[in-house]
């Protein structure tokens, strides 16, 4: 999750500092690593809020580099970049683009064409969940890598910079994440980011890791999770004289993960260390870095597990870019990472459907309104639509907050379920079973009445009921799994339970819509929400 230190002078003070301490008693060593940290971080948050002092003025230098760079790529000759010289001459230009509309150039690169889509070949391509695309490979070019190491890199130090105090690099550090196992797509190492991140992490920080890379390997996420409870619960104990040394709990100071895989890591650790809290195992655990889903549901029961308040870091990434972090305590939104290899667009929510949407720069935000993400970077990505909306909460600095996705969805997990992937799953189930269906809605359950592990709820309105629902259930269950790998992953890892089937009244639907006042027309019942807002209504 973290760049390197800094410039070439800077890094060559601290492995010259390192050489000078080598030969001290090993307990002082990791306390010297905090010292060393520490200005290091002040000048990041120097610098990170000189950029937002110039917010405006980095992303257009951004889009200058960027043109600049790709105008004699394969794209880059077919939009004519070496005409583009404002941003009106790129909105020209460059049309708004998704995967699909992307897929061909990808399909070459995967050939062996270098030049496509930003100059050489991909790094690597980073696995991620599709709409209408199915699973789409996200390249990764050797200059799109500070974005998401650098960010991440920077996201912590202006937290040390903030705290006065970077201790907690003086302890272990856990990154609950995909595996490292990279497969090839066109000779090209692929994997989710998580994974990807794993290879990237600077020597520096290697020896704050836990799990190991074999245990980070094993793809089984109940072997894994039991496997990483056993090393954090049985590290060597530095403190000690060499001879004397044994094994005892990690001195865990970070830990970093999606709050669900994290709560589950949570149990495991109290359940195989006899304690109450996980403060009682890791008594200097101080920070708690997340991401990707909606911590606020999560929150009362991790700080129950950890048994006192820690300091949380919310961040954003995402396989197209790191997107924003957050930078203030308390919590006021996430400032969006405006110097990294991105230059941003904003589209109104309602309107990036329509044959000329308005495409705005940050010059051109209001706050409280929701707009549709568009990025273009030294990935490759151009006028590429990432499916979320955001909301500014502030403009000096540019903050944000993730309003949700361009179209409804399921994500309270992390899994991205969007329609088309119910629907499609639907219809499988029902194509082998026979069984018809009305009308139907799914919803997450996050917290199940009866304490288990939380799933995603359907509500149908069946023609008839099946009459072995059973059946019907299993197959609707491999369809979704086969519809989406991160709920795969979830269910797998017993994340979540198998999905449960609520059958709903005749005509609930129709006068759940009336109540609305959607009755007919145009309107349409959402597949699936994030929330139980629509089925806490249903007449059942």
């Amino acid at each position: 999750m973290i760049h390197d230190l800094g410039t070439q002078d800077q890094r060559r003070v601290l492995r010259n500092r390192q050489s000078e301490i080598r030969n001290r008693p090993i307990f002082t060593l990791m306390a010297w690593k905090s010292k060393l940290i520490l200005p290091f971080a002040k000048r990041t948050a120097t610098k990170l809020k000189a950029d937002a002092r110039n917010a405006c003025a980095c992303q257009e230098r951004i889009l200058q580099s960027i043109v600049h760079q790709s105008r004699n790529t394969q794209i880059g000759l077919e939009l004519g970049f070496d005409r583009i010289g404002t941003h009106a001459d790129f909105k020209n230009q460059v049309p708004i683009l998704d995967y699909e509309s992307l897929r061909g150039y990808i399909d070459e690169i995967v050939a062996g064409k270098q030049d496509v889509l930003w100059p050489g070949r991909p790094r690597y391509f980073a696995k991620s969940s599709g709409t209408t695309s199915g699973v789409k490979y996200i390249p990764i070019m050797q200059d799109s890598i500070p974005n998401h190491i650098g960010s991440a890199r920077s996201a912590l130090f202006n937290y040390v910079a903030h705290k006065k105090d970077a201790s907690i690099f003086d302890g272990k550090m856990i990154f609950l994440s995909g595996s490292p196992v990279l497969e090839q797509k066109g000779n090209i190492p692929t994997g989710r980011l998580s994974g990807i991140v794993n290879h990237l992490i600077p020597r520096w920080i290697k020896s704050n890791q836990l799990p190991t890379y074999e245990t980070n390997c094993i793809e089984d996420w109940e072997k894994k999770v039991d496997k990483i409870v056993e090393e954090s619960l049985t590290v060597p104990e530095p403190s000690l004289p060499r001879a004397s040394r044994g094994e005892g709990p990690a001195d865990m100071r970070l830990i970093s993960g999606i709050p669900p895989w994290v709560q589950m890591y949570y149990e495991r650790l109290i359940a195989a260390s006899g304690k109450a809290t996980v403060s009682e195992i890791f008594p200097n655990y101080s920070l708690f870095v997340y991401g990707g889903v909606n911590y606020a549901p999560y929150a009362s029961k991790l700080e129950e597990l950890v048994g006192k308040r820690i300091d949380t870091l919310e961040t954003y990434p995402a396989s197209e870019g790191f997107i924003a972090y957050q930078d203030t305590w308390p919590y006021e939104g996430l400032r969006l990472n405006i110097n990294s290899g991105i230059f941003f667009e904003f589209i109104p929510v309602g309107s990036l459907s329509s044959s000329n949407p308005d495409r705005l720069t940050l010059r051109d935000v209001e706050l409280d309104k929701d707009y549709s993400v568009i990025i273009n970077s030294n990935a490759g990505l151009w006028g590429y639509s990432i499916g979320d909306t955001v909301r500014f909460v502030s403009k000096d600095p540019y903050r944000i907050i993730f309003s949700g996705r361009v179209e409804h969805f399921i994500s309270a997990f992390g899994e991205h379920v969007i329609a088309k992937e119910v629907e499609q799953a639907l219809s499988a189930a029902c194509a082998v079973t026979g069984v018809q269906v009305t009308e139907f809605t799914v919803a997450p359950q996050v917290n199940p009445s009866d304490k288990g592990a939380p799933y995603h709820e359907w509500f149908i309105e069946f023609d008839e009921v099946p009459q072995d629902l059973n059946v019907f259930r299993n197959k609707l269950e491999a369809s979704m799994m086969a519809q989406n790998i991160y709920y795969r992953d979830l269910r797998e890892g017993n994340i979540l339970r198998p999905l449960v089937i609520t059958i709903v009244q005749k005509d609930a639907f129709r006068n759940y819509m009336e109540s609305q006042g959607k009755l007919g027309g145009q309107n349409k019942l959402p597949r699936l929400k994030n929330d139980r807002s629509i089925v806490d209504k249903l007449i059942i």
